[in-house]
């Protein structure tokens, strides 16, 4: 059973068409790397994932049943969101941000089981951001915020996490801890996860760690290519994506892109 299917997507904002052919599937306990320049309709076709907007042409369907038959409840314990940001007004503490993720198992005028707060202290303890459970999450760092988010994407137990470029805005340590965490919850959990991300060196850091992870390629709103990053990161392919002249630097052991310059 496919955790997510894309079968002939398109999408237009009236005339203007955004996207158009996209079909992909993803498989249980997989990472798949969505890659592009900006505006070739990434972050869109996340939103029509998410249920946000309606398609123009094709089918979404989360776990076998089309993404417009849930009800938010229902669709929120089958896929989590994972925003590159967050805006954080109140000094909610991490526990209670974390206990937000629960709210599709609570009834409407419910609070928090005491199987809910073990869920999330465990959930806290794996990540490794329980000294962090009584600060006011505005208070946090960039890089605990996001691993904070990441905390709450988990406590709804979804078979599916949508993640947004979310180390767009994390340093290189944080981006590497955000990028171990992943992949060891996938690797335990059977997690799957759809990552849209600027950086082809987040999919071979993956491979390398020996994640199941696949790419797709956008370009010029179409899926040029699907397949792991060995296989579907390559110059040719990185030059008609993002018009660079790039290398794949190959040590036997891992691989890594090195851009050389633009193409003219």
């Amino acid at each position: 059973m496919s955790v997510l299917k894309i079968t002939d997507a398109a999408f237009a904002y009236g005339e203007q068409l955004i996207f158009q052919d996209i079909t992909l599937e993803t498989r249980p306990g997989e990472i798949f790397c969505l890659m592009g320049r900006n505006g070739c309709g990434k972050s869109t076709l996340l939103d029509c994932i998410l249920g946000i907007h309606p398609l123009k042409k094709g089918t979404i369907q989360i776990s076998d049943k089309s993404v417009d038959a849930y009800k938010p409840a229902e669709l929120a314990k089958k896929m989590a969101y994972l925003p590159q940001s967050h805006e954080h007004s109140f000094p909610y503490k991490v526990l209670q941000v974390v206990l937000m993720g629960r709210t599709a198992y609570m009834s409407r005028f419910g609070s928090p089981t005491q199987e809910d707060k073990v869920i999330v202290k465990n959930l806290l303890n794996k990540i490794g951001i329980t000294h962090l459970s009584d600060r006011p999450y505005t208070q946090l760092s960039g890089g605990e915020l996001q691993m904070v988010m990441l905390a709450r994407s988990l406590a709804q137990e979804a078979p599916l996490i949508l993640m947004d470029e979310p180390t767009a805005h994390l340093d290189y340590y944080n981006e590497l801890l955000f990028l171990e965490t992943i992949a060891s919850l996938v690797k335990d959990g059977r997690q799957t996860i759809f990552m849209a991300t600027h950086s082809p060196n987040q999919a071979f850091y993956l491979e390398n760690r020996g994640i199941p992870v696949r790419v797709g390629l956008m370009c010029n709103g179409k899926l040029i290519e699907t397949g792991p990053p060995a296989k579907t990161l390559t110059s040719a392919n990185l030059g008609q994506v993002y018009n660079i002249e790039a290398r794949i630097l190959d040590s036997g052991e891992t691989k890594q892109v090195m851009p050389v310059g633009t193409l003219k």
